[in-house]
């Protein structure tokens, strides 16, 4: 639900959540008392209007392809061709068919997958580095705009909050370094994986959704 981040006051005025102050296992309850067959059904992660599909298959319906290079960044070897930037996101593996090719750097196995680190979009060109770990999908600090406080207050910077900087991840430490109209500077306590620019970063004191931004 971390969309309700980019919600105004009088949007929520308006806003009725009759299942708001309960959990997700109560309702999966209710609805088995009630008899409905759904109650037990797996929780969906598809994009809401198109379904479970597969995603880079819906674009292609509407943005053409635009071939390009797969290079590692660790020494800008070729390795392959992607058929468009957009349809890939930092801290992918899946799809990029080069999972038989090894690696150079000592401190992964030569098997262990790759991974997407960077896209030029400039050039074309998408950058992959190889293992989980690697530190080109580990950041410490974001930067995000477009920001949105709920309350039409903004935080205080220098104070301990949480964080969610990637979709279905747990809440993480962090402190608002600086903060503008236009941006704000957040610093985690720990590094972050696969922190990816044009997603969402959502900011919590507590239980409390105090608004975020999108990642720069």
């Amino acid at each position: 639900m971390d969309f309700l981040y980019r919600l105004n006051q009088a949007q929520l005025a308006k806003a009725i959540f009759p299942l708001g102050n309960i959990y997700k296992r109560e309702v999966r309850e209710i609805a088995e008392h009630a008899g409905l067959h759904v109650f037990d059904k797996k929780d969906s992660t598809g994009i809401c209007f198109i379904g479970e599909r597969p995603f880079r298959e819906f674009l292609m319906r509407y943005l053409p392809t635009k071939p390009g290079e797969i290079r590692a960044l660790d020494d800008n070897r070729l390795l392959g061709e992607h058929q468009g930037l957009m349809y890939h996101t930092i801290g992918q593996r899946k799809g990029l068919h080069i999972g038989g090719i090894k690696g150079n750097d000592v401190v992964v196995g030569e098997h262990d997958a790759w991974y997407v680190a960077a896209k030029d979009m400039h050039a074309n060109v998408l950058y992959v580095v190889q293992g989980h770990a690697h530190p080109a999908l580990q950041r410490e600090r974001l930067v995000a705009g477009d920001l949105n406080w709920i309350s039409g207050r903004a935080p205080r910077t220098n104070w301990v909050y949480s964080a969610k900087p990637r979709y279905r991840t747990a809440d993480q430490p962090c402190e608002i370094d600086s903060l503008t109209t236009e941006r704000a500077e957040i610093a985690f306590a720990s590094p972050q994986w696969a922190v990816t620019p044009g997603q969402s970063v959502v900011v919590y004191e507590s239980r409390v959704c105090l608004g975020g931004g999108i990642i720069l």
